[in-house]
């Protein structure tokens, strides 16, 4: 007996797999709307003399989920803004990148001091699916009450715990507990603070 079983394929858009951490091309028009929407937004930021109301109703249509107190220093850039929430009480300094590919949660009362990146993007390791322009992400999580140093880098994939502070110019590959104070290239627990 000859059996005919239905599939229903279901497609993806690029932004859903771009979020999913799948492969996705960056050139979807979707995608590049979003992120000329986002460089507009942030250009706005940056160059443009801005009340601190402007500031902060710019800062609330650029950010997906934001609290009550959120400062974002001039040379404030990100891909797309959208996927990025931050807690309460979020500073940020200057000539910060944040490539948001994938969702970026930071928690509340969190500082990110002068040219420090945290970048979900990632590029195929294989030299023809990288050269097609295909692209991918890693989500990055960061707890409530952390401090990253200057020049530090955050990589795709990494989970900061609560009250973590990364050291000025440290490159964090791996994910780190709670109460931590890491550094260095790769960053190592140097003191636990609890």
């Amino acid at each position: 007996m000859l059996v005919r079983v239905a599939v229903h394929v279901i497609s993806m858009t690029e932004r859903e797999k771009m979020l999913a951490g799948q492969l996705y091309m960056a050139s979807d028009p979707e995608l590049s709307a979003m992120h000329n929407r986002a460089i507009e937004l942030c250009s706005k930021l940056n160059y443009e003399k801005l009340t601190p109301e402007e500031r902060d109703q710019t800062i609330r249509q650029l950010l997906g989920k934001c609290g009550d107190i959120v400062v974002l220093g001039r040379g404030f850039w990100c891909d797309y803004g959208t996927n990025i929430e931050v807690g309460e009480n979020f500073y940020v300094n200057y000539d910060v990148v944040i490539l948001d590919v994938c969702k970026v949660k930071i928690g509340k009362n969190c500082l990110i001091a002068p040219q420090a990146g945290i970048y979900t993007a990632c590029h195929p390791l294989e030299e023809d699916v990288r050269i097609s322009g295909l692209e991918l992400g890693k989500p990055i999580t960061i707890g409530d009450n952390c401090w990253i140093g200057g020049h530090a880098v955050i990589n795709p994939g990494v989970t900061l715990g609560d009250n973590v502070v990364v050291g000025s110019g440290s490159v964090v590959t791996k994910s780190f507990p709670s109460n931590v104070v890491i550094a260095g290239n790769p960053a190592r627990i140097i003191k636990y603070l609890k």
